[in-house]
């Protein structure tokens, strides 16, 4: 399976995206793989890319930075290393694409290079979040930031029918975030996509739940317009990288502290990890007619390697087919 990677997207990019390639291709024999981007400069970060097995270079000079108008850059950049890679999905050529640089270029690049599938108004990025038991489907997470009842309710299907192909859960428990679990609770859109989640024939819609118990573990899947999920979403992040250094503040107090980080260092190290984004690589764009896998900005290697296999999983799953059968309209 040939997958479609943007070797010029994000925060370290492309050393720790070719990286992660490098590393993907060792891990997964059945994985072909496009860099698409710069050729010298992914070839000075691994020489042995220009002979690589499993490997092909798709030379491209332009980038659309994170500080670009998404939409106008797209126009302006026809040769971008996200443009360039979504096409390779849209010709048969890569089976998925996967980005971390600009979210909102990514998606402009589905949208205008894949299309929607049929009926879905707006496509929706979602994260899992880690929970004491299965871990939580949070989505928008950014794609809109602003959403109307309709567009939730849409959503909804998106992530049940993601949450299924992703962990072979079926018929996930559905909630609507909002700042009370009572039904009246929330503004006027939140009220209304209450109503059409309630009413909605094949959806197991719990009702409301409010932030504070996003971790909780009991919601499988959380709705929410992309403005409030990337804010909960980055709320969550930076609480838990605060409460690790003070408690690394706390365990080099004294001596008895240090002892006793000693004696913890594995349970913290295993709760760091479950906490950590690069556990999950990335997210697909759901909604669009092909699959663009979206990685968090700052990701390193082991990020991108694990978004690469998840890209296989996710492709082999059928995961766009299960969403274009789905009547959205």
């Amino acid at each position: 399976m040939r997958i479609a990677l943007d070797a010029m997207g994000g925060d370290h990019a492309p050393a720790e995206i070719v990286a992660g390639a490098r590393e993907a291709l060792a891990a997964a024999p059945g994985l072909e793989l496009t860099l698409v981007g710069d050729r010298e400069k992914i070839l000075a970060c691994w020489p042995a890319a220009a002979t690589a097995e499993r490997l092909e270079i798709l030379h491209c000079d332009q980038v659309i930075d994170m500080s670009e108008h998404p939409a106008m850059a797209f126009r302006k950049k026809k040769d971008a290393s996200i443009t360039v890679a979504t096409r390779q999905v849209k010709e048969g050529r890569a089976a998925a694409v996967v980005s971390a640089g600009s979210t909102g270029a990514q998606m402009v690049a589905a949208i205008f290079v894949l299309g929607r599938i049929k009926g879905v108004e707006r496509p929706a990025i979602g994260s899992f979040i880690p929970t004491p038991g299965e871990p939580c489907f949070l989505l928008d997470i950014g794609a809109n930031l602003d959403s109307s009842p309709e567009n939730l309710a849409q959503y909804a299907w998106l992530g049940k029918i993601y949450y299924e192909s992703a962990l072979g859960v079926q018929d996930p428990a559905i909630y609507l975030l909002s700042n009370g679990v009572e039904a009246e609770k929330g503004d006027e859109r939140t009220q209304k996509a209450h109503q059409l989640l309630a009413a909605a024939p094949g959806l197991r819609f719990r009702g409301n739940v409010e932030a504070r118990d996003i971790l909780r573990g009991e919601a499988r899947v959380i709705i929410t317009d992309g403005f409030a999920g990337n804010v909960a979403l980055k709320t969550m992040e930076g609480t838990a990288a605060v409460l690790f250094d003070l408690m690394r503040e706390a365990f080099a107090a004294d001596a008895r502290s240090k002892l006793g980080a000693l004696l913890l260092r594995p349970a913290l190290r295993r709760i760091k990890k479950r906490l950590d984004y690069e556990e999950y690589g990335g997210a697909p764009l759901l909604g669009v007619n092909g699959l663009s896998v979206v990685c968090h900005g700052s990701s390193k290697a082991a990020a991108i390697k694990t978004a690469l296999l998840r890209a296989m999983e996710w492709a082999d799953a059928g995961l766009r087919r299960r969403l274009a059968e789905h009547d959205f309209q």
